[in-house]
């Protein structure tokens, strides 16, 4: 909370002048509460096999100058009954816009996001991840920035100055989803002196022609994937110890929109991080529309996983495929579901997920999450959490 405490004080300010205009102001969000549920007997004694969290994310929206500028602001807070590291504060964005005809001007806090496939994002390196919100890396943490947009015919150039690096969550020993011996943030090590703050640098082209979307970025700064190297407090107690490198990644995303067909690629070649690799997640989404005369939309998923550094890869999945369903309803309720298995092509792992969300009148969502690993090998990178099947139910409000 202390890290935050400059941010969360002007945002403050900011909320009371946006409160001086209030015939202006466009205030929404949602207050949620979780309930998180595992099937199997925990590693650590000290962690629980149920466990019950609240969350609420408002968000503050005011334009001006005929919508030429405006301020936003979504602070971002969760109590969590078990994990005190799960229970954080953040600011997800609070961010000033000043936008013309050709160019688009962006300061402060904000999340960014780039990437077309579904199983994992190779691409996206301008916000860390907010590992004790989600195993599967979506949530991700506010990063300030300056970002100027350059808006012309043959595509939008995005440029990024990143000061203040964030480091990345991680449950504590009493949270479950996490490694057997516990992250222990505060022995983080930096390949730069300059540690948290190393001025990060990023540049993106963005375009798209007919039924191509294309996307070609590069970053240079401090890595968001941190290495965890073994130590420990005592003879009887490892930890694992994040390290941060200074890093070059290129990357390229495109995605095809071929009548039901959706052709998608993300490819990234990383140096700075041990040796110089290529990873890329590609394949395909086809659609059925109308099932037999219906309103329902069936998707089939297929994306073939790859890195180049294979077992020696610090990630799950460096050669494995995902067979998935997409099921949109297309109902009042907007009821939809994605079930999906990730297969390693090396070894008989097999990642199970279901997620799945129904709207509940006008206000209310529930949402409800899954997670099953099978046959996990001791050699996986996953092999800690093989007794982490859960089921996550959450309840939101909308107001």
């Amino acid at each position: 909370m202390k890290d935050h405490l400059p941010c969360a004080t002007f945002a403050l300010l900011c909320g009371l002048t946006l409160c001086g205009a209030a015939h202006s102001l466009e205030v929404s969000g949602y207050l949620g509460s979780e309930a998180r549920f595992f099937s199997e007997q925990e590693l650590d004694p000290r962690q629980h096999s149920a466990g019950l969290s609240l969350s609420a994310q408002p968000e503050f929206y005011h334009a001006w100058d005929d919508g030429y500028q405006s301020l936003s602001f979504i602070p971002f807070l969760r109590l969590d009954q078990r994990d005190a590291r799960r229970t954080h504060f953040d600011i997800r964005e609070l961010t000033w816009l000043k936008s013309e005809q050709d160019w688009e001007l962006r300061v402060g806090i904000r999340k960014v996001f780039w990437g077309v496939t579904e199983s994992q994002h190779l691409v996206d390196i301008i916000n860390q991840t907010d590992l004790v919100e989600n195993l599967d890396g979506e949530d991700k943490l506010g990063q300030p920035m300056l970002n100027l947009a350059l808006i012309r015919d043959w595509g939008t150039v995005d440029l990024f100055f990143l000061p203040g690096f964030r480091e990345r969550s991680f449950p504590g020993v009493e949270g479950r989803l996490r490694s057997p011996p516990p992250v222990q943030t505060d022995r983080v090590s930096y390949s730069s002196a300059a540690g948290q703050k190393h001025l990060d640098f990023a540049l993106r082209w963005s375009h798209t022609m007919g039924d191509w979307d294309m996307g070609l970025s590069h970053f240079y700064g401090t890595s968001r994937d941190p290495v965890l190297r073994l130590s420990l407090n005592d003879p009887s107690n490892p930890v694992l110890q994040p390290h941060y490198d200074i890093i070059h990644q290129t990357g390229l995303d495109i995605q095809a929109t071929k009548g039901s067909w959706l052709l998608k690629l993300e490819a990234i070649r990383r140096q700075g991080q041990g040796d110089t690799f290529v990873a890329m997640t590609t394949g395909f989404e086809y659609t059925f529309f109308g099932l037999q005369d219906s309103a329902t939309d069936l998707g089939i998923v297929v994306e073939y996983l790859y890195d180049d550094r294979h077992d020696a890869a610090p990630v799950p999945f460096e050669n494995d495929l995902l067979l998935g369903v997409r099921l949109a309803l297309n109902d009042v309720q907007s009821t939809d579901a994605l079930l999906g298995v990730i297969q390693d092509l090396d070894s008989s792992a097999r990642f199970f997920s279901i997620e799945a969300s129904r709207r509940l009148g006008s206000r209310w969502k529930l949402n409800l999450e899954a997670r099953f690993i099978s046959s996990i090998p001791a050699s996986d990178v996953q092999f800690g959490l093989r007794q982490d099947d859960h089921l996550q139910l959450e309840l939101l409000r909308y107001f």
